[in-house]
């Protein structure tokens, strides 16, 4: 139980207070200079160097607690910090200060015929609540990008990685005030009550203006149906890797490995492989082979099973799951139009490859799949900010509105039209 259980949460007046520090925060935020905020940045990423001891001793107590709960391998991935994720925090935090600022940057220029000059200018969405589970560097992440785009931040982080998160947050604070910015414009939940999450989810429209959910299917699911204001976010991550016809087979290879085991409790985890009948007799067993000599269960159709013993019979329910685990489904399917058929049927519009020296089929892909991400001849774990060049992001979003895809800086920002006349009035 936290200090504020024991004390006899008033969730109402602890969340409301959370609200009006952000709104104050948020106003500040929005009119702070880019050397104040990158300050505030470079001091966050110098604290969490310097903390690194406790930040570990701190995720030492999740992790004990995780594993004395059974959590399975890979949430205990997710959980875990070690000194090169901590060293990556804090490059990341670096790579966010470099970044442009996009507050007050102009989208679009023109002048009407009467003379009236209008421009599209990027400005902060004001509150954002960002709710998440296991990794503690989202609190980083979230943070600092919130910073960056001007916005205050209310932060929710999973139980199971309480402790983290106040450790990464006191950084958080450090950064603030070393910069002379409100400590309140990065804010954590102080309880793990889930009622926390309903209550800031629908009762906080006054104070929250955005809420961005990162987590399993089931959070997500529930921000989704009860948020009372925007949410920005993705259902899943079942991410498809198809191998055509025309696939150099060591690429085709090295890409399947790494898109399914480089860390298999990603959102850009490949969950499903498709493989060409075209090049199935050349490349399907190397490929399955690879995958279950790594440790990988293999669930596969009809083809699939006759290249080797070990491959379990998939179900329909197979192609539709995110596992986040070292499981694939793996399907033979008559070319590229069959792949992205798949795709569309059970694909859950997030990251999506295709490994072909084809450039038409390449192409017809690319196009034709609508997901988030689609990329050729690449791993599907390059979906991440950080890969983009965004120093970090706060989730994939899989909306087809306002943002898209990795959700960094420019994402969190919305715009405003700026009109300067002299004298005009309208006829």
């Amino acid at each position: 139980m936290n200090a504020a259980s024991r004390a006899g949460l008033d969730l109402a007046a602890v969340m409301d207070g959370l609200g009006r520090g952000a709104v104050a925060a948020a106003r500040r935020l929005a009119l702070a200079g880019t050397d104040s905020k990158n300050a505030a940045l470079l001091a966050i990423a110098a604290a969490l160097r310097a903390r690194q001891t406790s930040l570990l001793a701190a995720n030492a107590e999740d992790m004990d607690a995780a594993r004395a709960k059974g959590l399975s391998g890979a949430m205990l991935d997710r959980l875990a910090l070690d000194a090169d994720r901590v060293e990556s925090m804090a490059r990341g935090v670096e790579d966010i200060a470099a970044l442009p600022d996009p507050v007050g940057a102009t989208i679009a220029h023109w002048t009407r015929p009467n003379g009236l000059d209008i421009a599209r200018v990027r400005v902060p969405l004001g509150v954002i609540g960002i709710i998440y589970e296991s990794r503690p560097n989202v609190t980083c992440d979230a943070g600092a990008l919130c910073l960056k785009s001007g916005n205050a931040a209310i932060l929710r982080g999973g139980s199971e990685s309480a402790h983290s998160t106040r450790a990464i947050h006191a950084c958080l604070v450090t950064g603030l005030e070393a910069a002379g910015l409100p400590a309140a414009a990065i804010q954590i939940v102080p309880t793990t009550d889930r009622a926390a999450v309903g209550y800031l989810l629908s009762s906080m429209t006054e104070f929250i203006d955005v809420v961005v959910p990162r987590g399993g299917k089931s959070l997500v699911a529930r921000v989704q149906e009860e948020a009372r204001v925007p949410v920005i976010g993705h259902l899943e991550g079942v991410c498809h890797v198809y191998v055509d016809a025309r696939a150099d087979l060591a690429m085709a290879r090295a890409i399947v490995k790494n898109a399914k085991l480089r860390r298999t409790g990603v959102c850009g985890s490949a969950e499903t492989l498709l493989v060409d009948a075209a090049c199935a007799a050349t490349h399907l067993a190397p490929i399955v082979k690879d995958l279950l000599e790594a440790g990988c269960e293999v669930r596969g159709d009809a083809a699939t099973q006759q290249v080797d013993a070990r491959v379990k019979a998939a179900s329909e329910d197979d192609w539709y799951t995110e596992y986040l685990d070292a499981i694939i489904a793996v399907r033979v399917v008559d070319g590229v139009d069959a792949a992205i058929e798949h795709i569309g049927r059970y694909g859950s519009a997030h990251t999506d490859s295709i490994v072909t020296s084809d450039a038409a089929t390449a192409r017809r892909f690319l196009e034709r799949v609508d997901s988030a991400i689609v990329l050729h001849n690449a791993s599907t774990q390059f979906a991440d900010g950080g890969e983009f060049g965004m120093g970090a992001e706060i989730g994939i979003s899989t909306d087809r509105f306002h943002a898209r895809g990795p959700v960094g800086v420019e994402q969190l920002t919305s715009y405003k039209y700026v009109v300067k006349g002299s004298g005009q009035i309208r006829p």
